[in-house]
């Protein structure tokens, strides 16, 4: 990101203000006091602020804010990372919200996703499914007591015990615990690029070859942290797993890929993306992470604002085909798949274990009934506390086109049947899809 290249408008526009919205039930409030800084994409300003219930005050943090998101910044309603600080701005793992303590947060703002739901709805599959992503909860926003709308507030992917529960990478046993990120290096340079991570030795084909499709980012140890000995370890285990991948061997017990990988993690991870035909799932915001003396492990999984049918390219609208096959679709891409899945399809035993575990989730939490049942009481629970009044009356874009919508209903009603009827046939679809693999 570029340094200060863009800065938070708090004009509000909608007539909301903390005075009338009280006088409503609704959202707990974060209210935020940038104390006359203005709020950027880098560095974080310092500000105060507050979580309301009501009229109550329930915590007070001094913080460090700015914008983030990629191309999710080109929005009126932008969403911002921040950190929990003390009084000299330093870092300061914190409670925020009842989540266990840690210094980075997130409040995302929806606004292309006009549910408001669809993070929140993949993360709780997630992890009732035993497989942990961000804890969510929803509120309001005002900054600078301008009123911003409906928010969630969620964990940073973090190497934490209540988060990536991975142990800390040190020099008498580099390996584990590491944190990877399948994404597109941001900052200048081909120098800047190997310094913040390495790519795949593997073309998306499976061939050997350079890879500029698929780069795996340090997340922890992070760039400025990583020394050459983990880079090197990392970098290895993940050139022999994939080299395990493409033998002719491959699905051997004995010196197969499944000696790299833990392989229920895996298959956890391409349900979750496939029920709801995450784009930019498996190519880009893919995390991965290995434990010491552990295999390596898919997850957490991250960013769904454009899933569930709510893109309007690379056949994403559609509930029919596999979004592990994008490079089919969109070949031209930046950024495409690795040629893992294609490859694990290939393996009865892992065919075996996909088929399995669907069975039984679409016996339980995947149930068609059990999901819209989900989506249900988020939709309930946003109405009756006024958010989605409180939110379309601050953003007006019910109705309107906001990239990359496929679908745009007349009112929330409207986009949120629009999600229920693409949820029910894409699980249809997966049943014999699965069925017949």
């Amino acid at each position: 990101m570029s340094s200060c290249s863009k800065s938070e408008d708090v004009t509000d526009t909608s007539g909301i203000n903390s005075e009338n919205r009280a006088n409503l039930k609704s959202l707990p409030l974060i209210s935020i006091n940038t104390k006359g800084n203005t709020i950027v994409d880098e560095p974080k300003v310092s500000a105060d602020m507050q979580i309301f219930e009501g009229d109550s005050l329930i915590e007070s943090h001094q913080i460090g804010i700015e914008i983030r998101g990629s191309s999710s910044q080109m929005f009126e309603k932008k969403s911002f990372g921040f950190e929990t600080w003390d009084a000299n701005n330093e870092d300061l793992d914190a409670s925020v919200g009842g989540f266990p303590e840690e210094e980075d947060w997130i409040l995302y703002g929806p606004y292309s996703d006009k549910s408001l739901i669809r993070n929140v709805l993949i993360y709780q599959l997630s992890n009732e499914m035993g497989r942990y992503a961000t804890r969510t909860a929803f509120y309001e926003l005002e900054i600078n007591e301008s009123f911003r709308g409906t928010y969630v507030l969620m964990e940073k992917i973090k190497r934490d015990k209540n988060r990536v529960a991975i142990s800390k990478n040190k020099e008498e046993d580099v390996s584990g615990g590491y944190l990877l990120k399948i994404d597109k290096p941001t900052g200048d340079g081909e120098s800047y690029t190997e310094a913040i991570s390495f790519s795949s030795q593997y073309t998306v084909n499976g061939t050997l070859g350079q890879n500029k499709n698929t780069h795996f980012l340090y997340e922890y140890p992070d760039e400025d942290d990583i020394n050459d000995l983990q880079k090197q370890y990392i970098q290895t285990y993940i050139h022999d797993f994939e080299t395990a991948l493409v033998s002719e061997n491959f699905s051997s017990l004995e010196n197969g890929y499944q000696n790299y990988i833990d392989l229920d993690s895996f298959i956890d991870f391409f349900i979750l993306n496939e029920v709801c035909k995450n784009p930019d799932g498996f190519r880009i915001s893919t995390f991965l992470h290995k434990d010491k003396g552990e295999k390596l492990k898919m997850g957490p999984i991250w960013d769904f604002n454009i899933a569930f049918g709510n893109v309007d390219y690379c056949g994403g609208d559609s509930p029919e085909g596999w979004t592990h096959r994008f490079n089919e679709i969109c070949p031209n891409d930046n950024w495409l798949v690795p040629f893992w899945w294609n490859r694990f399809l290939e393996d009865p035993v892992f065919v075996s274990a996909l088929k399995a575990r669907w069975t039984s989730l679409r016996n339980t939490l995947l149930a068609t009934d059990e999901v819209l049942e989900k989506i249900v009481t988020l939709q309930e629970y946003l109405e009756t506390n006024n958010a989605v009044q409180n939110n379309f009356s601050k953003w007006l874009v019910l109705g309107k086109y906001v990239w990359p919508n496929a679908y745009v209903g007349n009112n929330y009603e409207d986009e949120m049947n629009y999600l229920k009827d693409w949820t029910i046939k894409r699980l249809a679809w997966l049943d014999n899809s699965i069925d017949a693999l």
